[in-house]
């Protein structure tokens, strides 16, 4: 027959468990069945085959830097990976909350100490048996005991923010990748922005040799009185022009250079790259499904983890206004004599009422227990709008590098016919000049639209590369299998 007395505790025991959290459910949201550009461009085989098996979030991804077939960004790549210092710092955040989940689960299981050493008391007559005015002396007593308690998970509290700990863990994992894929792209980036600029100064280093041969030219005909003082000073200044654009662009190769140094976690003093041209040749990459870019993208996984994990913490907030249930006990040894200390007969113990069960009941908490509901509700709502958010933003980048892909193809088949058509009117300037049909400011004017079309094709195919990586990042990164050790980023 059960005790009476158990029957409150037996009650409370039964609803153990019982989870106040709302059903979680995913926000609605309009995906498109194409993206706007993609859809104008691919055929269905080619959209599919940027998309692997699901569910993708977890999987590697894969050294999608290679598909440029760039050694010296391969080792750039690996170089970064690592010794970038933000990098390891990402990874500590993700070692941060793995130990706030081992701090969270540890509520699941009893908490036991122990402890030893001596105390004053001096109990009450009353306690005793004595008169009020008894003369009661206070003694020391030595103890030895082992103090357990276990709290009971009335309303899925501890399931709750265990949950919570989790879908953070997730979330911080999820904005790991987030940074590494961030800082793959703006290595890959970096660097042919350097190329694209060692084109440009190679372009303003040829062009300032042939001004000045033009001016050695002009000042021996002018000394010959073949022309006037005005051609040789026109060549002046358009040699000075040129010299003043190399010097720029030579300032502008040390500031992407020194860029490119502290991705790698290098000082830029004892960083250096040989000059070297732009790849002639720029892959191609389908963007794929749009629904398989929730699916891709880490910075939406983490957004999407954060909803679920704020979702728990409302159940967990919604548990503070029922009971708790705490299970104690202490055992041990107790003695006014250290060396009767561990004896049989001073052996102890201590249980609360209801065999050890400590109920506390919330009754008047000046409101916080509703503020922090509400709280916790507005947090929950918030998530829901961060991840609409990161969801719109995604479609956008993938539609924006998209569209400016396109928009790049047009301008380098049409500058490629510029190039030739200024290249010719070049020559025919020159030789009309040699002739003397023509002044020399006419060759300057077609040496000039020359260099300046070369030069926005050095910047047209630097801005394709940049922007098939940029591509990649907003798609979430390449796929495949990576090999163990490029897996592994050190937290040091």
């Amino acid at each position: 027959m059960v005790d009476r007395r158990l029957i409150p505790l037996l009650a409370v025991l039964a609803l153990a468990g019982c989870s106040l959290a709302p059903k979680f459910e995913q926000p609605k949201l309009e995906t498109p069945n194409a993206f706007k550009r993609e859809a104008m461009t691919l055929t269905d085989s080619e959209r599919g085959t940027w998309k692997v098996g699901e569910p993708a979030e977890a999987q590697p991804r894969g050294e999608w830097w290679k598909t440029f077939g760039d050694p010296a960004l391969d080792q750039l790549e690996a170089a970064a990976m690592a010794d970038n210092p933000g990098l390891q710092a990402a990874a500590a955040r993700v070692l941060q909350a793995r130990a706030v989940l081992g701090i969270t689960e540890a509520d699941r299981i009893p908490q036991v100490s122990v402890g030893v050493g001596p105390f004053n008391q001096r109990p009450s007559p009353a306690s005793i048996g004595l008169p009020a005015d008894a003369n009661v002396p206070s003694k020391t007593l030595w103890r030895a005991n082992a103090v357990a308690s276990y709290e009971v998970d009335l309303f899925g509290r501890v399931k709750n923010n265990i949950g919570a700990a989790k879908n953070d863990l997730e979330g911080s994992e999820a904005t790991f990748r987030s940074v590494i894929l961030a800082l793959q792209a703006d290595v890959a980036r970096t660097y042919f922005e350097l190329r694209e600029t060692d084109g440009d100064v190679a372009l303003l280093k040829e062009a300032v040799r042939l001004r000045e041969a033009a001016l050695k030219l002009n000042d021996a005909r002018y000394q010959a009185g073949a022309v006037g003082e005005l051609d040789v000073a026109r060549a002046k200044a358009e040699l000075a022009v040129t010299r003043t654009d190399l010097a720029a662009a030579d300032g502008r190769r040390a500031r992407v250079e020194n860029a490119l140094a502290i991705l790698l976690g290098k000082p830029p003093a004892s960083f250096s790259m040989a000059p070297m041209a732009l790849p002639t040749a720029v892959p191609t990459i389908p963007a794929g499904l749009p629904s398989s870019l929730l699916e891709r993208r880490p910075d939406i996984v983490a957004a999407q983890r954060a909803l679920v994990s704020a979702n728990a913490r409302i159940g967990v907030a919604k548990a503070a206004f029922f009971p708790q249930i705490k299970l104690t006990g202490q055992a041990g040894f107790e003695s006014d004599d250290m060396g009767d200390l561990f004896r049989w007969s001073s052996r102890t113990w201590f249980f609360g009422p209801f065999l050890g069960a400590l109920i506390s009941v919330p009754i008047l908490d000046g409101g916080r227990n509703r503020n922090e509901l509400a709280r916790v509700k507005a947090v929950y709502e918030e998530s829901v709008g961060n991840y609409r958010q990161k969801v719109l933003i995604a479609f956008g980048d993938v539609e924006d590098s998209l569209a400016g892909l396109r928009s790049l193809s047009g301008q380098a088949s049409a500058n490629l016919d510029a190039v030739v058509a200024a290249k010719r009117a070049a020559q025919l300037a020159q030789i009309r000049y040699d002739a003397g049909a023509t002044s020399y400011l006419e060759v300057i004017d077609a040496q000039r639209t020359a260099l300046d079309v070369e030069r926005d094709q050095n910047r047209i195919r630097g801005a394709r590369v940049t922007g098939t990586v940029a591509l990649i990042r907003s798609l979430g990164g390449g796929w495949g299998n990576l090999p163990e050790e490029t897996q592994k980023v050190s937290a040091r």
